[in-house]
């Protein structure tokens, strides 16, 4: 290997990739998919909201994320009375010197998962999406950096709504895709209540595949898979008709759009191509589009809406030629 490839790879090799998967595999089974939409929401620097019943696996699968790609993890839960310095930090007395000082929030973490989102008062939700957006933190008079890379995994049941304080729709848009894990197979069912009655708890034994430093160059390698102008414009009419179907109160925004773009990329990535094919772009409309377009006659951001955006959107797929 020459020097110049040992210091840059232009495309992850698939071996690497697989093995990343099938160490998360270890403790979140049956769910091989699930974990390559999450690798590459983190290569595209996006963000995930989870929307799922409890007990699937979704604080089992940030943590075994995290683990195997060598960040730090942090877990924080929602309630009704967290405040957003509970999530960023602040400025706090000092008895012994008589000042005051700035103690870092819990989001100062590579891999957050923010558990039952919708249960925190908007004030809160804000200035956790805004840290998502922006990548930093102003804590008084200072802004400080966020980690990196950073990725969030919010999750929210949607089937349990009393005391709760839904995202709007424009801060739903702030996440880079919305998934469900669902239940497991039988097969895997079974693989998880075996495991259940160790003493041990499987997640120690998770060793790091990546490092931070991989990460971060496999997020810039995103920018250079390449993608064919008859992809491009397979994109693009997606996206078009979701702003003139019937069926569809708001199209996708020219943000989703390129969320979408962003995410078909990294998820070609994570196939180990550098280049784009139109799958990349179809495996990526639901988890990317159905949470940002507004069905008629649906409850906005309710799980009800989200199905009936799928069924839309599986029309507009069958609706577009496929470039070959």
């Amino acid at each position: 290997m020459t020097e110049s490839a040992a210091i840059h790879r232009t495309v992850p090799a698939s071996g690497d990739l697989g093995l990343l998967v099938s160490e998360v595999e270890k403790v979140f089974h049956g769910k091989r998919e699930v974990v390559k939409l999450a690798l590459a929401a983190l290569l595209a620097r996006g963000h995930i909201l989870f929307e799922d019943v409890p007990g699937v696996g979704k604080t089992t699968l940030s943590h075994a994320l995290a683990r195997t790609l060598g960040l730090s993890f942090r877990r924080i839960q929602f309630t009704s009375d967290l405040l957003p310095s509970d999530v960023l930090g602040g400025n706090v007395y000092d008895p012994s010197t008589g000042t005051l000082d700035l103690r870092p929030g819990p989001i100062f973490s590579q891999v957050i998962l923010a558990d039952e989102i919708n249960r925190a008062p908007p004030r809160t939700q804000s200035g956790l999406l805004q840290a998502m957006q922006e990548g930093t933190v102003t804590i008084e008079d200072r802004t400080l950096e966020l980690p990196r890379p950073f990725l969030v995994m919010a999750t929210q049941n949607p089937l349990e709504h009393h005391g709760t304080y839904p995202l709007p729709e424009s801060q739903l848009d702030r996440f880079l895709m919305r998934l469900t894990i669902g239940y497991p197979d039988e097969k895997a069912e079974r693989l998880i209540l075996t495991e259940s009655a160790r003493s041990r708890i499987p997640l120690q034994d998770l060793r790091p595949v990546f490092s931070p430093e991989d990460v971060l160059r496999l997020q810039a390698q995103v920018e250079e898979v390449t993608a064919d102008e008859s992809v491009v414009d397979y994109l693009m009419e997606i996206v078009r008709r979701t702003r003139e179907a019937p069926g569809i109160r708001v199209g996708v925004s020219p943000r989703g759009a390129i969320a979408l773009f962003r995410a078909s990329r990294a998820y070609a990535l994570t196939m180990g191509r550098d280049y784009l094919v139109p799958d990349d772009v179809r495996d990526l409309v639901h988890p990317c589009l159905a949470h940002r377009i507004h069905p008629v006659g649906a409850s906005p951001a309710s799980a009800e809406a989200h199905r009936v955006a799928e069924s839309l959107l599986d029309e507009i797929l069958g609706a577009v030629e496929v470039p070959v």
